[in-house]
């Protein structure tokens, strides 16, 4: 898949380049705690895996690197969402044991 002189075609690269951008801003908003951000982002990314996939470029040996990068930036992804739904789950936890401090109040008042 590479081009006379060597390179890797460039609307190839700019898919992967496109990926990379938007999987990188979708770590960032999801460290960041803006889940609405990661699913908006999630939407752009959508059409750009499906056209990488349909190429089946990704999977020759010249984007090896490529690949191990973006495969890199969803484990960094899904770690960061990880986080998140445990520290979700935690402040859940919170308000659910502040509502029954309440209620316990509220029936001894």
């Amino acid at each position: 898949m590479r081009t006379d002189n060597g390179d890797i075609p460039q609307n190839q690269q700019v898919l992967i380049d496109d990926l990379r951008v938007l999987l990188e801003k979708q770590i960032e908003s999801a460290n960041q705690g803006n889940i609405r951000d990661v699913e908006s982002l999630s939407e752009q990314i959508n059409p750009l895996v499906e056209k990488i996939a349909q190429g089946g470029f990704l999977e020759l040996a010249e984007f090896k690197n490529q690949r191990q990068q973006l495969q890199k930036l969803y484990k960094n992804l899904r770690l960061a969402l990880a986080a998140q739904k445990a520290e979700t789950g935690k402040n859940l936890s919170d308000v659910r044991q502040c509502k029954k401090t309440i209620q316990t109040y509220r029936s001894n008042i």
